[in-house]
């Protein structure tokens, strides 16, 4: 594949005068003997690419027949949690089928015609990746329809009761759209997709191997049980996961260490106050404040926001899905209620009401 070309801008100033900004255009391929970045972290091809099995499978068929046919692929739609490899698999497509790729975010779309200055300018083939895709102004969201089943753009000229619409023809592209939150989408827009492709958390037998991947690219050497220490605190999530094995790579680093072992892992983690479950400081928090304030619950939002000292919308988005996800934690009409899971995390014996519950 050739090398990605960038366009980045440096301001020579001098005497504490700015200069006229210049361009120049620099490779993205990194030198010879210059570290590896973390964000070449990312696979470039399918089969590069580590869990998701039978999205996979439907993906690289759908791809596949694409080539085949010498089209343009339908448009994807990728949804599920943040840190899946949503905008990963983005990038994988645009390589797989060999063509540009045009990345832009729903929030960076301000206007109607921000969006449609970038449609008018894509060319045959090519992938445009829209990230939160379901933040997307309404108006916009109405241009992108025309353009996604009939790959034209309705360019209004004029003011008042003269401006008329002129029908400009796009060259056909395909979108891939990502998502974190699936039912915002509206449902026009949402059946515009022609392959919807929902990512699912990570078993740890798969993070596993992606950690070894990962530290094999970072030049990390982890010994036997290390990468499944890093897999059990990952949350089910690679990006937690590279992240974690970034820290871990500090700790080596700063005690002179040539091999990483499991140990390493649990005491680099336990300075960042991430436990063997991957739960940190504020799930702790709304834990412990559950458990020895409220005596299990059933607590409130408010009073447990209150509790830990943060906005009652973090604990909610922030903590809460993680702490339900595995069992430490209930949502009921009452409140938040801890479970024996919770209680036995913490060290403590659950009372006989709550053994009863669970």
């Amino acid at each position: 594949m050739a090398d990605k070309q960038i366009s980045t801008g440096y301001i020579d100033s001098q005497n504490g005068d700015a200069q006229e900004e210049s361009l120049r255009m620099v490779s993205a391929r990194p030198i010879e003997g210059e570290p590896v970045s973390d964000e070449e972290l990312r696979p470039e091809t399918l089969d590069g690419f580590i869990g998701q099995p039978r999205l996979k499978a439907q993906l690289g068929l759908f791809l596949e027949a694409a080539k085949k046919r010498d089209v343009a692929p339908d448009h994807i739609l990728l949804a599920g949690p943040p840190g899946l490899g949503k905008t990963t698999l983005a990038m994988i497509v645009a390589h797989e089928l060999e063509v540009p790729i045009r990345v832009t975010s729903g929030p960076a779309v301000q206007h109607a015609g921000d969006l449609a200055s970038i449609l008018s300018s894509l060319e045959a083939g090519e992938v445009l990746f829209i990230d939160e895709i379901h933040r997307l102004p309404r108006a916009a969201e109405e241009l992108l329809y025309i353009a996604m089943e009939d790959f034209r753009v309705d360019v209004m000229v004029g003011k008042g009761p003269g401006a008329s619409s002129i029908p400009l023809t796009l060259p056909r592209f395909t979108v891939i759209g990502a998502t974190t939150r699936e039912g915002m989408l509206p449902s026009p827009l949402r059946a515009r997709f022609g392959f919807t492709a929902h990512l699912d958390f990570y078993p740890e037998e798969e993070l596993e191997k992606l950690v070894e991947r990962s530290a094999k690219v970072l030049g990390i050497v982890l010994q036997d049980d290390a990468a499944h220490q890093l897999a059990l605190r990952s949350r089910g999530t690679p990006r937690i996961a590279n992240r974690l094995l970034r820290r871990v790579r500090d700790w080596a680093i700063v005690h002179d260490l040539p091999q990483v072992g499991p140990d390493d892992v649990k005491q680099a983690l336990a300075l960042y106050q991430i436990d063997s479950e991957g739960l940190d400081r504020l799930d702790l928090a709304v834990l412990k404040a559950i458990v020895n304030s409220f005596d299990g619950g059933p607590v409130g939002l408010n009073n447990l926001a209150a509790m830990v000292g943060e906005e009652a919308e973090t604990v909610e988005t922030v903590c809460e899905p993680y702490l339900v996800r595995e069992g430490f934690l209930v949502r009921t009409p009452k409140g938040r209620v801890a479970t024996t899971k919770a209680w036995e995390h913490l060290g403590r014996k659950p009372p006989e009401d709550v053994m009863k519950l669970f």
